[in-house]
């Protein structure tokens, strides 16, 4: 029903949050307090985070998918963050390089469009019910 998916869209707005919240707060912690190179930490940050991301959305969010393994689904989540990952940054540079916009309204606009692809693809892929 709508009722359900917009359920299951606020959940999933929740979750994208506290995963951004993990991002950023390693990230920050590893390159200023710690000092380590910036793609290191982004890196850490976004790994951290999709792990994190990953355990909250089928706990959360999606229900698991009867006869589909949790190192399939895994698998398959991963690959859909690293589309996602690669999505935003050539978004961010089309916006940013190409149209002059601000790297940090870019960023905005990239992550809004990408959300919508993070929902719909796991919904597709990974989600057991067919609300």
């Amino acid at each position: 029903t709508m009722r359900t998916l917009l359920a299951q869209l606020a959940k999933f707005g929740v979750v994208g949050v506290a995963a951004t919240v993990i991002d950023f707060g390693v990230m920050n912690l590893l390159h200023y307090a710690l000092h380590l190179d910036i793609l290191i930490a982004n890196t850490a940050g976004f790994t951290i985070s999709l792990v994190f991301n990953y355990a909250a959305s089928m706990k959360f969010v999606f229900e698991h998918r009867d006869g589909m393994s949790r190192r399939r689904e895994f698998a398959i989540f991963v690959v859909l963050s690293i589309v996602g990952l690669l999505l935003n940054d050539g978004i961010v540079l089309a916006l940013n390089k190409g149209l002059q916009l601000e790297a940090n309204i870019a960023k905005v606009a990239a992550t809004a469009l990408v959300m919508v692809y993070n929902f719909v693809t796991r919904k597709v892929f990974l989600d057991g019910t067919r609300a």
